[in-house]
């Protein structure tokens, strides 16, 4: 019973005090549908697929919108893969490393009505590997996937931004 009227009095509270979620505010900006394309980069095309499938599950979840084909979308998002990049973190008491941290750096063209707004945003993630071990192909795909995400996620805070400063 105690946690029923705590939920009520936050529900109460955010409902007062005219709070609104980023999706809110991203959607303000990009609209009701969304379409997407991820350039192929010729150096790493695994990464491409990679990127194309966290960036569409970005637009349904974070945007709360319908992907859409191009010539039906009200945005377009043109994204392409600027770097990726793989730095050593932690090293053991032999000096092998022991973590990396990997950042992905997205170039984003948002497309409307003719108009392309460009943005640049980058994800981090710091994964460990076993001392005296390469970097194995799944740990890769896996730490580029999650950089990937968090890059549209801080693309998603750029675009909510922007929405929550047009209101």
């Amino acid at each position: 019973m105690k946690h029923w009227i705590l939920n009520l009095t936050a529900l109460l509270f955010f409902a007062g005090c005219g709070y609104q979620p980023a999706s809110h505010f991203a959607k303000s900006v990009m609209g009701e549908s969304i379409s997407t394309e991820v350039v192929v980069s010729m150096e790493d095309p695994q990464n491409t697929v990679i990127i194309k499938d966290a960036v569409d599950t970005a637009v349904i979840t974070k945007f709360r919108t319908a992907l859409v084909p191009k010539n039906s979308a009200k945005t377009h998002l043109k994204i392409a893969i600027a770097s990726v990049t793989f730095i050593p973190l932690r090293y053991d008491i032999n000096g092998y490393v022991i973590t990396y941290r990997t950042t992905v750096v997205l170039h984003i063209d948002r497309i409307t009505d003719a108009k392309i707004t460009p943005y640049s945003s980058h994800g981090m993630y710091d994964f460990a590997i076993e001392p005296n071990a390469i970097i194995t192909d799944q740990a890769r795909f896996e730490a580029i996937r999650q950089g990937a995400q968090k890059g549209i996620d801080a693309f998603v805070a750029q675009v909510a931004a922007q929405g929550a400063n047009s209101h």
